[in-house]
């Protein structure tokens, strides 16, 4: 059943009746329809806010109408504010003997401990300590201190690979263009030969093109490729010359200091390169 509140011109009419509907006598009625009736909120006293049932509002409207008072209290004059009537939430239930009595003993025994190590304090547990409490705490806070800022920290190539790939359209692009170029210039350049034979030199010339421009890039990347294998072929390599002791004697006596002001780089026909150092005796 859907229930409505009580408007303040419901409250109005229910106390300008003096019999209200839920207070009429109920003889001859059927034993379903009290029921229903006793099912429904009571109206002894009527306040706004109050639950009330659109049977009794129409029931109201009855009687409002049987008593001169239609024109005053109309159906919609009733309705209007009414909403639908939320009950309030049930009560919190109380708790069992049971469950009082076991809160009851928790409490007594953490009283007990409570006291217990107020008294003797030196016989605690040992105390759980945060390593053996949180085991991997310590590389979680590395982890998070460590932690890349940036994409290249963590060693993303989509830099590289994105110069590349634009890199090769671009090269794609430079093919096409001059293959097309050539063909357009033939194809006009032969304008009065027959159709034929324009087909043929166009092609012939794209064709020319075509393989010319991809020998060009291969002689190229060959080149690239070889000036890359000579400089790694060459090594450097550091020969210790001279040793001393740093603060050896006071006055300085027998040591040699090294001087720095030129370097001699000698290049062998093995490809290696060398780096000496001359020495000087103090005075």
């Amino acid at each position: 059943m859907v229930l409505l509140t009580m408007t303040p011109s419901i409250v109005e009419g229910l106390k300008s009746l003096p019999n209200r509907p839920d207070e009429e006598p109920t003889k001859d009625v059927p034993e379903t329809q009290t029921e229903t009736t006793q099912a429904e909120p009571s109206l002894a006293e009527p306040a706004v806010g109050k639950p009330i049932s659109h049977g009794q509002i129409v029931d109201l409207w009855k009687s409002l109408r049987a008593s001169g008072q239609s024109s005053t209290f109309s159906l919609e004059h009733l309705l209007h504010g009414a909403h639908v009537y939320i009950p309030p939430p049930p009560p919190k239930p109380e708790p069992t003997p049971e469950y009082k009595a076991l809160m009851a003993r928790l409490r007594r025994e953490e009283e007990a401990r409570s006291y217990e190590r107020m008294l003797n304090p030196q016989h605690q547990p040992h105390s759980e300590s945060f390593y053996e409490r949180f085991p991997h705490a310590s590389a979680r806070a590395f982890a998070a201190v460590n932690q890349p800022i940036s994409a290249a920290d963590t060693g993303d190539d989509d830099g590289v690979t994105y110069n590349d790939v634009h890199r090769q359209v671009l090269l794609i692009i430079n093919f096409l263009v001059s293959i097309l170029g050539v063909a357009g210039t033939l194809w006009v350049a032969a304008r009065w030969w027959s159709l034929p034979a324009r087909l043929f030199l166009t092609m012939g010339g794209s064709a020319v093109v075509a393989v010319a421009e991809v020998a060009v890039y291969s002689i190229y990347v060959w080149k690239l490729g070889e000036a890359k294998q000579r400089s790694q072929a060459v090594k450097e390599i550091g020969e210790v010359v001279e040793t001393w002791v740093a603060g050896e004697g006071e006055k300085g006596e027998g040591e040699k200091v090294v001087l720095l002001e030129s370097k001699e780089e000698e290049e062998d026909t093995d490809g290696v390169r060398r780096r000496t150092a001359t020495t000087k005796e103090m005075d």
